[in-house]
């Protein structure tokens, strides 16, 4: 009897100890999915020898979003075209450090923005850089929603710049990473002033939750994601299959757009970015990289600027 009841203490201490492991791994997605950690900024422009503004301006509906301002070789004295540049999920606007508790479960890699904007500077374009609600020094504003209210983000960006007498109008172009590729998308059907767009690995939320956390947790990664999911709408927002940039592409008007994406992401698909490029009416041949790891398509387009320099050549 005395055995028999051991054994039940056991049974029932390992039963308590593989609840609270899934217990914390859905508080971490969940907190990832609601309110990321946020990455401090651990460079500024000049360190690269940019000029630049210390920006803020009001999202479209109102919340506070902080950023930065690089102007071309020319300055300020006449009107060039400009490039923004809206970065990833858990990202600020210089990308990512790599440095994070994410980066060293995931297996995550840095991804320099900064260098980027220094080869777009080279090419004359203005850039502009911000942080997304939620993210680096801009302010707080519900779940991280994958793109849909981040929209209105990226649309206060765009009326900030409608206030400059140095930008070109006419010639704004779009660079959105992962969060920000979707946020793009989301955020061209309520506007016309994107004269072209990149999206580098945009993901449909729940395709990407799913992998994600399969890619992670194996087989605790469904489970797991599923309460998470739960979790998040408890929190305040839509189910994750409810947002979906592939119907956003379709309502891009004639907005040229680029899909960039990357063979080896883990957490992406090849067929979803498909799907998107298939939807976008003016979309130009996907551009498909070979990579070994989800941020290996980030990556590809900073260190080949050329991708993307090329194509704002010819669509601003």
């Amino acid at each position: 009897m005395n055995l028999f009841r051991r054994v039940i203490r056991l049974v029932i201490l390992m039963l308590g100890l593989v609840g609270g492991f899934l217990i914390a791994l859905v508080a971490y997605l969940s907190k990832q999915l609601i309110s990321p950690p946020r990455q401090r900024l651990w460079a500024i422009p000049s360190d690269a020898g940019l000029d630049y503004q210390e920006i803020e301006f009001p999202a479209r509906d109102g919340l506070r979003l902080s950023g930065w301002f690089v102007p071309c070789k020319g300055g300020e004295a006449s009107s060039k075209p400009t490039i923004v540049l809206v970065h990833g999920w858990t990202w600020n606007r210089l990308g990512d450090s790599g440095e994070t508790l994410l980066s060293n479960v995931s297996g995550g890699l840095q991804v320099d923005l900064l260098r980027l904007t220094h080869t777009l500077h080279e090419s004359d374009y203005h850039i502009l850089m911000f942080d997304l609600r939620n993210h680096g020094q801009s302010a707080s504003g519900g779940p991280v929603t994958f793109g849909l209210q981040e929209s209105n983000d990226l649309l206060g960006a765009l009326d900030y710049l409608a206030t400059r007498s140095d930008v070109d109008q006419k010639r704004i172009g779009v660079v959105g990473f992962s969060l920000g590729a979707n946020t793009l998308l989301f955020s061209l059907p309520h506007n016309d002033r994107i004269a072209a767009g990149i999206a580098v690995q945009p993901s449909s939320p729940a395709l990407f939750v799913s992998r994600y956390a399969s890619d992670l947790l194996g087989p605790l990664g469904a489970p797991v994601m599923a309460l998470s999911n739960a979790v998040y709408q408890q929190a305040g927002h839509l189910p994750l299959t409810a947002i979906e940039p592939v119907m956003a592409a379709g309502g891009g008007g004639t907005t040229p757009i680029l899909y960039i994406q990357g063979t080896g992401d883990r957490w992406g698909s090849l067929s979803n970015v498909a799907q998107m490029a298939a939807a976008s009416a003016r979309s130009v041949d996907p551009l498909f990289v070979e990579t070994h790891h989800h941020f290996g398509g980030y990556r590809y387009v900073v260190q080949h600027p050329e991708a993307i320099t090329s194509f704002f050549a010819e669509h601003l």
